[in-house]
């Protein structure tokens, strides 16, 4: 497994890092989920991602008992806040009361001391950003939090974010988590641009675009028993992938795959991890199997005939301009 830096940070995260959105504490069962840890432990994944509303607090619940024995200096645990894990009015958002009671909560269900990587899940509209950044700041100065971090932010929101922290001397974000992977391209016009400026690091979800580009989804077909596709907790975030324009395209890139010595989800992953603004790639997995799989893409470099027949063959259906183009689900 190789390490990479996070951003320009001297923290270091494993380049294939596990994550737990869906599968932990709704999509598998915890013995299951064990396993898949186990096994990425094993195949040298320090970097385990998960987020305080995913299976309605469960997921880190799992991931806690599951990493539970494990040296904590030897691995980068990562979490967020944002969603609602509530019923309350302040049980969401990026506000002082909330961030505080949310890393509290986190903290508690993962059974650790202090959270390597905090990001906010989404960007708050209705808080104000300097709140939100001293909140931060504060968990930081407490040794709650490490580092910070935040998800699908646009150019202009990390861009806010960074003038705020560098005038008020607050620590700055190290990481944004976007969607991103062979298809979904949006970030390479203006996000990642600012990022290499300012030294963010990408630590990305969904490198093979919710299971899409492993080609288990065939065009015309329906799609196969117990995958992704046919899970209600699932569904909606894959079923804009399915169509069988992105499909019959897919299956063209098993020749890609097959000429570059790589399994199609391996080719995935690897393609994410080429651009070299991308920390880590997320993976998630309900098998152990899958993870011994994904992280072969570790330390693969793809050479450019490979990467100009991936654009070759995808072209049509690259999502590069989220102005012109219709977002997928995003995820929670």
């Amino acid at each position: 497994m190789e390490h990479r830096h996070l951003g320009r940070s001297g923290l270091k995260v494993s380049e294939i890092a596990y994550g737990n959105w869906i599968t932990h504490g709704s999509q598998v069962e915890e013995d299951a989920a064990r396993a898949c840890v186990a096994t990425a432990l094993d195949e040298g994944i320090t970097t385990f991602d998960t987020a305080d509303v995913y299976a309605g607090t469960r997921a880190e619940e799992v991931l806690g008992r599951a990493l539970e024995g494990i040296r904590r200096e030897s691995i980068e645990i990562c979490t967020k806040v944002y969603w609602p894990t509530g019923e309350g009015q302040n049980d969401r958002g990026l506000s002082r009361k909330h961030i505080t009671e949310a890393v509290h909560g986190s903290l508690r269900r993962l059974g650790t001391d202090y959270i390597d990587l905090y990001q906010a899940h989404r960007y708050d509209h209705e808080t104000p950003l300097e709140e939100t950044l001293r909140a931060f700041d504060d968990l930081i100065r407490q040794g709650k939090v490490l580092y910070v971090g935040v998800s699908e932010w646009n150019a202009e929101q990390i861009t806010d974010a960074l003038a705020i922290a560098y005038h008020l001397g607050l620590d700055k974000i190290v990481s944004n988590q976007p969607q991103y992977n062979m298809i979904w391209r949006v970030i390479e016009s203006e996000v990642i641009p600012l990022c290499e400026k300012e030294g963010i690091g990408q630590v990305v979800w969904s490198p093979i675009a919710q299971g899409t580009l492993t080609g288990k989804y065939r065009p015309g077909a329906a799609p196969p028993a117990g995958s992704r596709a046919t899970d209600p907790s699932g569904s909606g975030f894959i079923e804009r992938y399915l169509s069988d324009d992105v499909l019959t395209r897919v299956e063209q890139l098993r020749a890609v795959a097959d000429d570059a010595g790589l399994s199609m989800p391996q080719l995935a992953v690897a393609w994410t991890l080429q651009n070299p603004n991308v920390s880590a790639a997320i993976v998630g997995a309900t098998r152990p199997e899958q993870v011994s799989e994904n992280v072969k893409a570790s330390g693969v470099v793809l050479d450019q005939e490979i990467m100009r027949r991936i654009d070759e063959v995808l072209g049509p259906v690259i999502q590069r301009d989220p102005a012109r183009t219709v977002s997928p689900p995003r995820r929670p």
